[in-house]
């Protein structure tokens, strides 16, 4: 079975016939589930599953990072923000390094136990305090200890049997502009972020099975944002950081994407800079638009890339609730929220 280069999104907590239409799409290669979408565990389980029946081999994605950014709230760990782990890292570097191990396991085994393939985490931009989008979401402001919490959180994915994203390349967290509702234009030099906000991503490369460039627009490097960019995706990433993984547009409805033109427009001009998949969200007639171009484009997805992101491993969601090790963690999360 083949997947396409889209991945999309579902309009409420049940498949509607139009889901059920562009998930039967030969475009269609992947589905993320938002908010709007959940209502339980069983529900999700259920909406999965329903998913599956339609298309067994799409990608199945959320955003379960943490904090802010936490789709599934009921019935699962309610996680904290990566950047509790960086203020352990302070106290205690080696305990910080286990936990954010700990930590990555949790979270990608609760995933995988609800049917779904990945979450896209972790989060890999360096927080500087000027990004209000980034912030807590980072692990730290120092790429050394992002780098350390990076990689020990992609082992307990892996370890759980889940592929790991990291996002936002080449870095968003030094501008301000919100990339969900603004342009945001960085302004240093590429000297200037590959010493800093490139680290993490440098270091992880051989680590990590996908990445997420950022609609920023690094101004003295490139006029268009990184997702768009064959010389950040091509040139910086796959030639001189030797990424072999699987290439994630942010989501193109996203105003930081706008640059491109129409929602054809930016699907072509991401696929052709280096992307193997789109997401494009919250925009069902965008959705549709993409869907009808790539019928007619001929162009394919890169099979074995993306076929490596999903689940390598089941996960039994009531073994899981019973394994030592899962309530230990979850435990310990819990006394954390409380203090």
């Amino acid at each position: 079975m083949v997947m396409g280069p889209l991945m999309l999104d579902l309009e409420t907590t049940e498949l509607t016939s139009e889901d059920i239409r562009r998930l039967q799409h030969p475009a269609t290669g992947g589905v993320i589930l938002f908010s709007r979408n959940i209502e339980s565990v069983p529900q999700v389980r259920e909406l999965l599953a329903a998913v599956r029946e339609v298309r067994p081999e799409l990608i199945l994605a959320i955003d379960q990072e943490g904090g802010r950014v936490q789709r599934i709230r009921k019935g699962v760990t309610r996680l904290p923000p990566l950047a509790r782990l960086g203020a352990f890292y302070h106290q205690d570097p080696e305990a910080a390094v286990h936990r954010a191990r700990d930590w990555g396991w949790l979270m990608a085994s609760e995933m995988l136990a609800l049917g779904l393939d990945l979450s896209f985490a972790p989060v890999l931009d360096v927080e500087v305090g000027r990004s209000a989008v980034i912030g807590d979401r980072s692990f730290h402001h120092d790429p050394r200890a992002i780098v350390a919490l990076g990689r020990a959180y992609v082992e307990g994915m892996h370890e759980a049997g889940m592929a790991a994203t990291g996002k936002h390349f080449p870095g968003h967290g030094w501008v301000e502009a919100d990339s969900h509702v603004a342009i945001p234009r960085d302004e240093r030099t590429l000297h200037q972020i590959e010493q800093v906000d490139l680290q993490p991503f440098a270091a992880l490369a051989d680590t990590i099975d996908a990445i997420m460039p950022a609609h920023v627009i690094y101004q003295q490097v490139d006029d268009r944002p990184a997702g768009f960019s064959p010389f950040w995706l091509q040139t910086v990433l796959r030639e001189r950081l030797q990424f072999h993984g699987v290439i994630f547009s942010d989501d193109l409805t996203m105003e930081g994407a706008a640059v491109v033109g129409g929602y054809p427009e930016r699907a072509r001009a991401a696929l052709a800079a280096g992307c193997d998949m789109v997401l494009v969200c919250n925009n069902q007639k965008g959705a549709d638009e993409v869907l009808d171009w790539l019928q007619f484009s001929g162009i394919g997805a890169n099979q074995n890339r993306l076929r490596a992101m999903l689940a390598r491993d089941e996960v039994n969601w009531e073994a899981l609730q019973q394994a030592p090790r899962y309530q230990q963690i979850r435990q310990s999360i819990e006394q954390l929220g409380e203090q």
